[in-house]
């Protein structure tokens, strides 16, 4: 019900609705679209994920395994902390993407009186 005790005008909801679904299928589509990237150790290792935060590539400059002190071992388990990190990064990025493209759309559900969202 609406303010005022009059009916909610049911077409005009599901207008809304259909209109808030496509809005939102719009938003996740340009979010599948979009490279993020992120990054550990100064650069050395680059992750790029899209909008949806799925790893889309990864790029590791050869100065990060080049480190004639360490052991092998340690070299590769270096290089997992960076990628690792690098991959944590573009999330984090492609998180604060989600939520600019996505929260607008979110905070409009609890406009739709009569629906209970």
């Amino acid at each position: 019900m609406i303010p005022g005790g009059g009916q909610p005008n049911m077409q005009q909801l599901l207008q809304q609705a259909q209109q808030m679904q496509q809005d939102l299928a719009a938003a996740q589509q340009e979010l599948a679209e979009t490279p993020v990237e992120g990054s550990a150790g100064g650069g050395l290792v680059k992750a790029t994920v899209n909008g949806a935060g799925e790893l889309q590539g990864l790029v590791i400059d050869p100065k990060a395994v080049d480190d004639e002190d360490a052991s092998p071992a340690e070299t590769a388990e270096t290089l997992a902390d960076l990628v690792l990190a690098a991959v944590r990064d573009a999330n984090a990025a492609a998180a604060e993407l989600q939520q600019q493209k996505l929260g607008p759309l979110a905070q409009g559900l609890g406009g739709m009186p009569g629906l209970g969202i």
